[in-house]
């Protein structure tokens, strides 16, 4: 656990140097999200950070390939006791915590990257382990297991990533050009983000350029 932080009734106050924020986990939602239940009794929604399963409830998507399996797999966390170590934003727009789950001194949010059962999901300021994943998620593509199993995955059966609310889409050209899109841009509607940002200066400050 590599960070911890005081919780009560449910709302984050503080970092602390002793105690971590821990709880048993009620109930998986799907692959990358789950409900834990701390020890003052609060219960909150997690979102696990970085990472995107595919869907199993999704109103339009319905059920995607590997998306029962992630689940699957997530769902042995039921009734287990785990730790989350929390990044720089701590809830998403629909307030759930965004968090790196630990269970047996493991990350899962990396288990499930490995088992090729998710994809890599950035959305700055909480990009702590985006170069692990990325070379976790690249020998997951390379052996082809999971989601990778599945020809042009990422054309044929992937989706844009979520805004989280954010605008602006981050993007990297041909010629390996990190540039972001603003709602005004010419070429705002024909961009498919790789990335989103909430502003041009969390662009700015992650390498991306405006268009020229």
């Amino acid at each position: 656990m590599k960070k911890c932080w005081i919780l009560t009734a449910g709302v984050l106050l503080s970092s602390c140097s002793e105690e971590s924020l821990s709880g048993e986990v009620t109930y998986v939602v799907d692959g990358d999200t789950l409900d834990v239940q701390f020890d003052d009794g609060s219960e909150e929604r997690i979102r696990l950070l970085l990472i995107d399963t595919p869907e199993t409830k999704h109103p339009s998507l319905g059920v995607q390939p590997y998306g029962p399996e992630a689940s699957e797999f997530t769902s042995r966390l039921e009734g287990e006791r785990v730790e989350l170590e929390l990044d720089v934003s701590e809830r998403d727009r629909y307030g759930r915590l965004l968090a790196y789950v630990w269970h047996d001194d493991e990350m899962f949010n990396k288990k499930l990257l490995e088992e090729g059962l998710a994809r890599i999901a950035v959305y700055p300021p909480n990009t702590r382990y985006v170069d692990e994943f990325r070379a976790i998620e690249e020998k997951a593509k390379s052996e082809g297991v999971g989601i990778w199993s599945i020809e042009d995955y990422q054309s044929a059966e992937d989706r844009p990533l979520e805004s989280n609310g954010c605008e602006i889409k981050g993007n990297i050209n041909s010629q390996g050009d990190q540039i972001y899109h603003t709602p005004e841009s010419a070429y705002y509607e024909q961009t498919i983000p790789e990335v989103w940002f909430c502003s041009e200066k969390e662009a700015e400050q992650a390498g991306f350029r405006a268009p020229k």
